[in-house]
């Protein structure tokens, strides 16, 4: 039973590493804003401070409940052990697994401290290899995220949906609002597989399909330091495929953006204006270009001081859903797995992000100890 006395320690300790005195002065600041006059004018600004506060109101409050909880815990377990009441050492013991779950989110949001963390995200979607299969493929991987996104609380926008022909998607991309929703959700970007009996095929055969996910933050021109210059721009414009009605197929509203310099491609059709398309494919430009470069000085510092070498491409496989003749879904960055491959695929990917926020934390330190 010492986990409460040094859980308690580590708290005080973490104090200094999770800021809680400053996050407490953020809260006053953001109060002090939606006091002043005027405040409402802009409504768009109105609202980003309410989610910032609520934001770090939300992480004070955890800090708190989780300190009393410990608090409490060690106060408890003195008492047993002064009165041998085994019966409330039993007690406090049933409470250690909450403590632990409670311990480990916090620990997780300490690691959302990139610039960009805090965003909203937009997630985009490809089938890779297998056809058809690749195709169904793309659409599962889609409803994955849009289930944890309902289990979270937080909202979607979908922006572009390409259906395929005979099953799935071609390509789907969506804005995801919620708080930290890059700073979790980028831990989900690469290629992930699926292996199964596909029901495609009449022969029953085992097939292997691949889905790449890119994740990047929802950038808007004035909070960014991506620069498009005009010059690198191709904008290429096509009727929209999805559904939407007939007005959407007979006019050229869809907008596809190539950026030359690199080669990235974006699109959206999700609106019948093509100045909006064109302005959240632009949202969608940028966060890819930020993307690469975070990656990129990622893949500098580990050449530079060591750690695990990381593919800066969009590409690099990162997990394997395994449906046939055993369900298991494994992680190739953190050896993380479960065995319940419907419970994931229905959106219980938490256990997954922390591993890799973790442990991506974790290289990163012992990187830096390493200089």
């Amino acid at each position: 039973m010492k986990y409460s006395r040094t859980s308690l320690s580590a708290f005080r300790r973490w104090g200094g590493i999770f800021d809680v005195d400053g996050l407490r002065h953020e809260v006053d600041r953001l109060e002090a804003l939606t006091l002043r006059e005027g405040f409402w004018d802009d409504n768009d600004t109105a609202q980003s401070v309410l989610q910032e506060r609520a934001s770090a109101q939300g992480k004070v409050q955890r800090w708190d409940t989780l300190t009393a909880d410990i608090e409490a815990s060690r106060e408890l377990l003195e008492l047993a052990s002064a009165d041998d009441d085994a019966e409330m050492v039993e007690e406090v013991a049933g409470q250690i697994p909450d403590i632990n779950s409670g311990v480990r989110k916090l620990e997780v949001e300490r690691m959302l401290a990139g610039p960009e963390d805090g965003s909203d995200c937009i997630v985009t979607i490809h089938p890779g290899a297998g056809g058809v299969d690749a195709q169904d493929w793309a659409e599962m991987v889609s409803r994955m995220y849009l289930r944890w996104v309902e289990k979270k609380g937080m909202k979607v926008e979908l922006i572009n949906n390409q259906p395929g022909e005979e099953a799935g998607v071609k390509e789907v991309s969506f804005i995801v609002h919620g708080d930290s929703a890059y700073g979790y959700l980028r831990a989900e970007g690469g290629v992930h597989r699926l292996i199964r009996i596909s029901p495609f095929d009449a022969s029953g055969r085992r097939h292997t399909a691949f889905a790449a996910v890119y994740v990047v933050p929802d950038l808007d021109e004035g909070n960014s330091d991506i620069e498009i210059r005009p010059e690198d721009l191709r904008v290429d414009t096509y009727r929209a495929s999805g559904a939407g009605g007939q007005h959407i197929n007979k006019t050229e509203s869809a907008v596809r953006l190539t950026h030359l310099s690199t080669g990235v491609v974006v699109a959206c059709q999700a609106e019948r204006s093509q100045h909006k398309n064109k302005a959240t494919a632009m949202k969608m430009l940028r966060g890819r270009l930020y993307e690469l470069q975070r990656r990129e000085r990622e893949a500098a510092f580990e050449e530079a001081y060591g750690g695990d070498k990381q593919d800066i491409a969009f590409g690099a496989q990162i997990r394997t859903y395994t449906l046939q003749p055993y369900t298991m879904v494994k992680d190739e960055r953190t050896d993380h797995k479960v065995t319940n491959a419907q419970a994931v695929l229905d959106g219980d990917l938490d256990s997954f992000i922390e591993a890799y926020l973790l442990k991506a934390a974790n290289d990163k330190a012992e990187a830096e100890a390493d200089r």
